[in-house]
C-alpha cells in the first residue's frame, strides 16, 4: 500500500520545479526528499511520520531558498502527508502516542525542525530504569526520593494491590510539573520491570511493634520466592537492592534465589544505621553530620557493631584524640549511644507506626552511587565470607565501594580485637538463622 506515496513524487516534482530557477543547488532539495521517500518504500522506515521528519530535517538548502520556494516545499510535504496518513504499517498506523486532532499530528504541527537540523541521535543517550517492588510507605518513599533527586529516567512500580498501585502511580504523575522528568509506570505484572538497571525490593510483612527483625524472616521468605524469580526473568542484568526486613537474611535469600553473582545482590544493611550514628554524634559535638564519619557494621539490628576505633570528626580520630588529651571516654556512654541507634527504628515505629523517609533517602543514596558509578563507600549488606575471620556464607554489612557494576570492593578497614569478636558473633547469629531457611 505504499504506491500512493510513490505516486505523489510526480506532483512533488512539478510543485518544486520552480525552485530550479531560483536556487538550483543541484536540485538537492528534491533529491533528498526523494531519497527519504525511497527509503520508506524499501522498508527502511516503518512509519510515514519518520519519513516526513527526515524530509524536513534533510532540507539542507533552505537557507538559499526564497519564500515562494519554502511554500512549494510545504505544499509538497502536505500533499504527501495527506496520502500516507491512511497507510497502514503492518497492523498499526502512525504511533498512537502522537496526539492527533482531526487527523493532524499535533506534535509535528506544533514543533517544526530548525534549519539545517540533523536527525536526533537517540543511541547517544542511555535510559536508566529503576523498579520498586512494593508500594507501601517504604516503597513509595524510595520512589519519591529517587524521582525528586532525578536519579532515573524510568520508574516502574509493582505490587499485588492493583488499585493502590494505580493510585500511587497517578499521585506521582500528577506532580509532573514540579518534578524532574521521569516516566512512571505501574502494573501487577512483572513484565513492566523489563530491562531495569536496579530492582529495589521493599515488599514484605510489616514489622510489628517490639518484633525483632530476625523474627520477621520466615514470614517474608515466601514473598521472595514469588518476587525474585520474576525480577530475574525480566531483568537478568539488573542489580538487586533489598530493603525488606530482616534485610541481611533476605539479601541472602535473594542471592540464592536469583543465581546472580554476589556483587549484584546488595542489602541496604546498616547504611541508615550509620546515618543515625553520625547524626547522634554530630548533635553532641554541635557540628554538621557530613563532617562526622563512622560506620555501624554487622547485622542491621540488635547485634550490630559500632566501629568506634575509626570514628573521625573532620579527619581527626575522635577516640584517639580524646585519649591523647587525657579525657576519659566512658564505655557506658558509647554503649548508650549505640543503643539509641539500634532502638531508633523501634521508636519511630512506636510513634508513627512505620519508618519511611529516612530509609527512602538511604535507598536513594545507594541508587545514586550505583547508577552514576560514584565509587562511594557505603556500609551495606554483602556476602561477608572471608572478611575479618568470617567463615560462614553470610550476608551482613561492611563498608563497600559501590559503582555501576554493583559492589566493586570491600574496604579493608582496621578493627580492634573487640570489634572483630563482636562482628564475628553477629555473623554467627545471622548464619544460624539462614541455615534454617527453606530456600
Amino acid at each position: 500500500m505504499r504506491t500512493g506515496v510513490i505516486g505523489q513524487l510526480g506532483s512533488y516534482h512539478l510543485e518544486t520545479s520552480s525552485l530550479r530557477k531560483q536556487c538550483n543547488p543541484k536540485l538537492r532539495c528534491q533529491q533528498e526528499a526523494a531519497a527519504a521517500l525511497s527509503k520508506y518504500n524499501k522498508g527502511n522506515f516503518t512509519n510515514p511520520a519518520v519519513c516526513f521528519r527526515e524530509i524536513s530535517l534533510s532540507w539542507s538548502t533552505q537557507k538559499k531558498m526564497k519564500r515562494n520556494g519554502l511554500e512549494c516545499r510545504a505544499e509538497a510535504i502536505g500533499s504527501i502527508r495527506a496520502t500516507a496518513a491512511s497507510i497502514e504499517v503492518g497492523s498499526s498506523k502512525r504511533s498512537p502516542s502522537a496526539l492527533e486532532i482531526a487527523g493532524a499530528n499535533i506534535v509535528e504541527t506544533m514543533f517544526q525542525p530548525v534549519l539545517d537540523a540533523g536527525p536526533p541521535d537517540h543511541s547517544a543517550r542511555r535510559v536508566s530504569k529503576v523498579t520498586v517492588v512494593g508500594v507501601g510507605n517504604v516503597g513509595m518513599a524510595c520512589a519519591q526520593t529517587i524521582i525528586t533527586q532525578d536519579l532515573a529516567d524510568q520508574i516502574a512500580l509493582v505490587d499485588i494491590s492493583a488499585d493502590k498501585l494505580r493510585g500511587e502511580m497517578l499521585d506521582l504523575q500528577h506532580a509532573a510539573a514540579f518534578l524532574p522528568r521521569a516516566d512512571i509506570v505501574a502494573d501487577t505484572d512483572y513484565a513492566i520491570t523489563a530491562h531495569s538497571d536496579i530492582c529495589i525490593v521493599t515488599a514484605g510483612a510489616r514489622q510489628r511493634e517490639g518484633e525483632s527483625r530476625l523474627a520477621l524472616v520466615e514470614r517474608n521468605v515466601s514473598f521472595f520466592k514469588q518476587i525474585i524469580p520474576e525480577l530475574v526473568k525480566y531483568s537478568p542484568n539488573a542489580i538487586l537492592l533489598i530493603i525488606s526486613n530482616p534485610v541481611d537474611a533476605l539479601t541472602f535469600v535473594a542471592w540464592k534465589l536469583s543465581g546472580f553473582p554476589s556483587n549484584r545482590v546488595i542489602g541496604s544493611g546498616t547504611n541508615l544505621d550509620s546515618s543515625r550514628f553520625r547524626w547522634l554524634m554530630a548533635n553532641r559535638l554541635q557540628v554538621n553530620a557530613h563532617n562526622v564519619h563512622g560506620y555501624i557494621v554487622g547485622e542491621h539490628g540488635d547485634t550490630s557493631v559500632p566501629l568506634w576505633s575509626s570514628v573521625n570528626v573532620g579527619g581527626v580520630p575522635m577516640i584517639q584524640f580524646l585519649q591523647d588529651k587525657g579525657i576519659l571516654v566512658e564505655k557506658d556512654s558509647l554503649e548508650e549511644l549505640h543503643r539509641m541507634v539500634v532502638d531508633g527504628a523501634y521508636e519511630v515505629i512506636k510513634l508513627k507506626g512505620y519508618t519511611s523517609w529516612a530509609i527512602g533517602y538511604s535507598a536513594a543514596s545507594l541508587v545514586k552511587s550505583l547508577l552514576r558509578d560514584q565509587r562511594r563507600i557505603h556500609p551495606v549488606s554483602v556476602c561477608a565470607k572471608g572478611f575479618h575471620g568470617i567463615e560462614d556464607e553470610v550476608f551482613l554489612s561492611l563498608p563497600a565501594e559501590l559503582g555501576r557494576s554493583g559492589i566493586i570492593g570491600i574496604l579493608n578497614i582496621p578493627l580492634t580485637e573487640e570489634e572483630t569478636q563482636k562482628l564475628q558473633a553477629s555473623a554467627k547469629a545471622l548464619a544460624e538463622i539462614q541455615s534454617k531457611l527453606d530456600i
